[in-house]
């Protein structure tokens, strides 16, 4: 048996996958696999989700050290889920790769279920911000699988996980990883990763993975201020201390979070785990990765940020308050709305005086921040948008099937629905003529997330 990996040869097999499969696809894929390959290939249940799906597990190989993958932490992230599909069968079709990589790994392709089915009016195109926009779906922070793990923190005690976060904790206690990938993606950028031990010697080719796929990195601003950079397009994974810390920092008060930690700030109390993130967008523009001056300075940019993110919300905000009495506590659309909202009115005071902490904020931004700041934010910023109209859709259609019809509720919300559908299609052909977007291939991203995982759980194998 050879014992060595080629890992370009794994990725170039990856397939040209035009759509993104559906739950019940992956489901019965993944029993398709079971029953080819019964004597490598493993299910069982993990647990069920909140509407009781159930969550399968796929178990291959019988390695020394362990590994868990699991795809659609968020499930608005379906890439990673296409890439489990990809990687679960690799491993049950070569003998040489499950030795060489000396792994049992287990595989969750889609560990959220119940959010995914919520966004599958996207997942089979066509793929435009307006389409993207109009059928995304992500739950509020107390509901988000990978934002569900038990923590105590200064005055942070959460310990409310959900039934799909308690499944990943009994098999993070049970198998102790050695390796964990959570597979997520961003929507719109560059590629980017996240880590939990600095790695120097593998950051060079987790950024040759991209770029050979002709996807730029994201050199921009972070996802967040605090988070850590270890080397370009490579960061600390962050945890929920590190928000907590910045937000006490520069406002001088506790912050108000009602979610717990990351999988990987669980994973680390566990074993001694490397966790693996690797952010990829569907849509992307040469700016995020153009690193010349531009006309403003860095302080600047930050602020119209600022400002544009509080003019949004505020409009959002007299948006839903139009017909708040209508408005159920089992809207999922309507959760992370909301806590956007009160969460941009806290982030806002502590991101100006970060802006206003150094003097570094006061040199020429890069054309990346600038953008960053400006137009990635401008289409995340869209996003609540969508789901501030879903949120009428679902209003519409409950009310629409109860007995006792509330005709006056209904046309109040129709009207405001049609007003917001509106106001969402001229906002993605504003966002359309800004950007000069081009939209990245599922096997492109797939490979670049295999090949991402392959880099890291083979020098794991070596080195540990």
């Amino acid at each position: 048996m050879n014992n060595t990996i080629n890992i370009q040869s794994v990725v170039d097999r990856v397939p040209d996958y035009k759509v993104f499969l559906t739950v019940d696809e992956m489901d019965e894929s993944t029993r398709q696999l079971a029953e080819e390959f019964p004597d490598i290939v493993t299910v069982f249940e993990a647990g069920k989700s909140r509407n009781g799906h159930s969550i399968e597990c796929i178990k291959i190989g019988n390695g020394k050290k362990n590994a868990l993958c699991f795809a659609c932490p968020h499930p608005n992230e379906p890439i990673g889920a296409m890439t489990m599909e990809y990687f679960s069968r690799a491993l049950a079709e070569d003998d040489n790769l499950r030795e060489a990589l000396g792994f049992t790994w287990y595989i969750i392709k889609c560990i959220d279920p119940d959010g995914a089915r919520l966004n599958e009016g996207w997942f089979k195109g066509p793929f435009n911000i307006y389409n993207y926009t109009k059928h995304f779906f992500r739950p509020v922070g107390f509901e988000q699988v990978e934002w569900t793990f038990p923590v105590d923190y200064k005055e942070l005690h959460f310990h409310d996980p959900l039934p799909e976060t308690q499944a990943l904790m009994h098999i993070i206690d049970e198998i102790k990883p050695e390796f964990m990938y959570s597979l997520h993606n961003a929507g719109f950028g560059g590629a980017y990763w996240y880590i939990s031990k600095d790695i120097p010697k593998i950051y060079e080719d987790l950024r040759s993975s991209a770029l050979k796929q002709g996807v730029a990195l994201s050199l921009g601003e972070p996802e967040a201020p605090y988070i850590k950079e270890f080397s370009p397009a490579v960061f600390q994974i962050m945890g929920v201390a590190q928000s907590y810390d910045y937000t006490e920092k520069f406002t001088g008060k506790a912050p108000t979070i009602h979610s717990g930690t990351s999988s990987a700030d669980y994973a680390s109390t566990k074993a001694d785990c490397v966790t693996l993130l690797t952010e990829l967008p569907y849509f992307f523009d040469e700016r995020v990765q153009n690193l010349s001056e531009g006309d403003i300075t860095r302080k600047e940019a930050l602020l119209k940020n600022i400002e544009m993110n509080k003019n949004h919300y505020a409009q959002l905000k007299e948006y839903l308050n139009e017909v708040r009495p209508y408005l159920t506590d089992r809207n999922p659309f309507v959760k992370l709305v909301d806590q956007i909202i009160v969460h941009q009115e806290e982030s806002s005071e502590a991101k100006k005086n970060w802006a206003s902490s150094s003097l570094e904020f006061e040199q020429p931004a890069k054309i990346a921040q600038i953008f960053d700041n400006l137009y990635t934010a401008k289409f995340y910023n869209g996003l609540s948008l969508g789901l501030s109209v879903r949120t009428y859709d679902y209003e519409i259609a409950r009310l629409e099937k109860e007995e006792n019809i509330d005709l006056e509720a209904i046309e109040k919300l129709k009207k405001n629905h049609r007003q917001g559908a509106k106001w969402l299609e001229e906002y993605c052909k504003e966002l359309e003529n800004e950007l000069n977007y081009s939209v990245i291939s599922i096997q492109k991203l797939v490979r670049i997330q295999v090949e991402s995982g392959l880099i890291v759980a083979s020098h794991i194998n070596k080195n540990k």
